[in-house]
């Protein structure tokens, strides 16, 4: 996978890509990136990429010029058809789902706004996806581009040491995942489940099941309600 990532701020990004998950997947070999801030590619003299709204209004909407220009030179230079992704408060709420969607593709462009938004045909006439990482509002889109990345490199085929952790993690299987331990089994008083400690698997699964249900139920029952549930995980819900 190569990712490309417009922005007015790629100094943001360093840190990020060049640690933890992220660095160790560079290191495999499993995604390249590029950051191309996208006031290079302004053409007037001040290289500005902003400007005042028509009708009026307050804040400064992001010119298209730069922005299509910067686009269509980074899928110039690698002759590809990339999924072109808007970070905006107004695009759909993202998800696991859609984490599992775009680490698919080979070549994803991310495009982070500034200022008070974007010209309208940059959404009408260049982009995929309008992706918003919840329902707030951020300085600019480089934090929740950073987020969507994290979430999808780390399912590339063997970036994580264990293949198993990905397909378990909370929202994988539509659930949010069970409780942890580690040691030792206890901790100031505070014990770890015995059933973790009986060496029986099929007991622990069971364990485990009913857990993820329970925490669920507690904490996201609107979860449950999108998930297609067992005879007996709807059983363990309804006790």
């Amino acid at each position: 996978m190569h990712i490309d990532i417009l922005t007015l701020f790629p100094e943001m990004f360093t840190g990020v890509m060049e640690s933890s998950i992220l660095k160790k997947a560079q290191d495999k070999n499993k995604f390249t990136y590029q950051l191309v801030n996208f006031r290079d590619y302004a053409q007037n003299k001040h290289q500005k990429v902003d400007d005042y709204p028509y009708g009026g209004g307050a804040g400064m909407v992001l010119t298209p010029q730069p922005i299509f220009d910067a686009v269509e030179a980074v899928k110039k230079e690698r002759s590809s058809k990339p999924r072109v992704i808007l970070m905006c408060p107004q695009g759909e709420t993202f998800t696991q789902k859609k984490a599992e969607e775009l680490v698919q593709e080979d070549h994803l462009i991310f495009i982070c706004g500034h200022y008070e938004g974007f010209d309208e045909r940059i959404r009408t006439h260049l982009v995929n996806d309008e992706i918003s990482i919840g329902d707030y509002v951020l300085t600019g889109g480089e934090l929740g581009a950073m987020v969507v990345m994290d979430s999808v490199i780390r399912l590339l085929p063997n970036v994580l040491g264990n293949e198993a952790s990905a397909p378990q993690d909370s929202f994988s299987s539509g659930l949010l995942e069970h409780p942890h331990y580690t040691r030792p089994a206890e901790f100031r008083g505070m014990k770890v489940p015995e059933v973790l400690l009986s060496g029986d698997h099929g007991k622990i699964a069971a364990w485990r099941k009913e857990q993820s249900l329970k925490r669920t139920y507690e904490r996201r029952k609107d979860l449950l309600n999108n998930s297609k549930l067992t005879i007996d995980e709807k059983s363990i819900v309804k006790d």
